[in-house]
């Protein structure tokens, strides 16, 4: 059996990241081999993400954003703390993330796992390095790619992160990067699922009207009024609906006396040129994601039990 030095064991934690620990046992397992050492490591680390994966939930994480050229992506990757989001080896595979995103342009998270991370890893090999060496679960949500005159903004240490679409004339002219900047905060500022009227379907304004007609049904001040005032309350009621829902008919956020839509069409007036919202992407790290709620109580109790 190989010497195991703590020099040898250093080296093994300098190239993989790895605890000291796991660098021993595969060092002895590999009989100082470094090389084999690594790949051993590497082995269990595949089977250690694979486990994780399966059983643990990943409800933090960070949201980033890269621009190259005119390109810009955004992704979503998830951690099981915030302690992990803050880790500086983890901002910089996200990182790594993106630009791989941006090079092999992948269509979905599938493609891009199967893509090259760098020379030496795929992105699927390369996350589950970084599960093993972190021994947290980390999974990658989602992304988007956007191309052409795109404003971002990154709230916080990535909570939220936002890309603005423009179709523009007015992209190199004084005044157009602050009012970029000005939107992709109004839609940072209020999660809003809808551009414009035109991009709310049909069927989520006709269940809006059943709702609206349901509850002046229900109400005896209102009940009682001639039909033709009702459909008028309730188109009136759907107007709420789309200031609520539509960016573009949102008031805007640093002037509420305006719609967003004014701001734009006032801008471009201003810029003596044309400026169109093309769409957005808003992610919210987390969003939709059931965490896990830890029952102490239960958790003491079973500890008990099994110490009896």
């Amino acid at each position: 059996m190989a010497n195991i030095s703590a020099k040898d064991v250093a080296a093994l934690r300098a190239k993989t990241g790895i605890g000291m620990m796991e660098c021993k046992k595969a060092l002895v397992e590999a009989d100082g081999d470094m090389d084999k050492a690594i790949t051993i490591l590497r082995e269990k680390g595949e089977l250690k993400a694979q486990s994780k994966m399966a059983t643990r939930i990943a409800a933090d994480g960070i949201v980033d954003i890269l621009k190259d050229g005119d390109t810009t992506a955004i992704i979503e990757v998830n951690t099981e703390t915030d302690f992990v989001a803050k880790n500086e080896s983890f901002k910089e595979f996200v990182k790594g993330l993106l630009k791989a995103i941006v090079k092999n342009n992948p269509a979905d998270v599938d493609a891009l796992l199967a893509s090259e991370y760098d020379s030496e890893f795929t992105v699927d090999a390369k996350l589950k390095e970084m599960i093993f060496k972190i021994g947290e679960k980390i999974s990658i949500r989602r992304f988007a790619v956007a191309h052409g005159v795109t404003s971002t903004y990154i709230h916080g240490m990535g909570s939220i992160g936002v890309i603005v679409c423009f179709d523009t004339d007015c992209a190199d002219k004084d005044g157009f990067a602050e009012f970029a900047k000005n939107i992709a905060l109004q839609v940072g500022a209020y999660a809003t699922p809808y551009l414009d009227r035109e991009s709310v379907p049909e069927s989520v304004i006709a269940s809006e009207k059943e709702i609206l007609m349901a509850q002046i049904a229900n109400d005896p001040a209102n009940s009682k009024k001639p039909q033709n005032i009702i459909e008028k309350m309730v188109m009136g009621r759907i107007g709420k609906f789309y200031e609520n829902n539509c960016l573009l008919d949102m008031a805007y956020v640093k002037e509420d006396s305006i719609s967003v839509a004014k701001y734009v069409e006032q801008t471009a007036k201003e810029l003596g040129g044309s400026i169109k919202i093309t769409g957005y992407y808003r992610f919210e790290k987390g969003e939709g994601i059931q965490k896990k709620e830890e029952d102490f109580a239960a958790e003491i109790e079973k500890l008990t039990n099994q110490s009896k």
